[in-house]
């Protein structure tokens, strides 16, 4: 696995890797600070840490991990991740208890990609839906 990070982490893998929920997210990235950037403007998520590798970061009390596609260079999917197509296709990320008419705003102000405007919906949620840096989906919203 090839390493850009400079210096030590702040913990060990094994400890951060004890330390998670029975279910979490992880998402491999093109690049870490970029995807941070969304993370964390668009969706308001809280940084634990990052670097060029990796970030643990949390989106509404849920634990989600990014890892840049440079580590997993030994990994079957290494060749996959080295085009230019958007990634998770087929699958949506949907986080409950956030205004998606703010998050819509926020993510046009950054930049990043609203698939689908914030409107009320049939299942019960007022949301949008947007896209990350790599073309992860999210669907954000709240009861209407």
């Amino acid at each position: 696995m090839t390493k850009k990070r400079q210096g030590e982490p702040w913990m060990s893998a094994a400890g951060y890797g004890r330390q998670l929920p029975q279910f979490c997210v992880n998402l491999i990235v093109r690049d870490v600070p970029r995807s941070i950037s969304f993370y964390s403007t668009v969706l308001d998520a809280s940084v634990h840490y990052f670097d060029a590798d990796f970030a643990a970061i949390r989106v509404l009390g849920q634990e989600l991990m990014l890892h840049a596609d440079h580590t997993y260079d030994g990994h079957p999917w290494y060749g996959s991740l080295s085009d230019d197509s958007d990634r998770g296709l087929g699958a949506e990320m949907r986080l409950f208890g956030i205004d998606p008419d703010a998050v819509e705003a926020r993510a046009r102000e950054a930049g990043a990609t609203v698939v689908v405007p914030a409107a009320d919906k049939a299942h019960g949620w007022r949301e949008v839906m947007i896209a990350d840096p790599d073309g992860y989906l999210w669907a954000a919203g709240q009861a209407n």
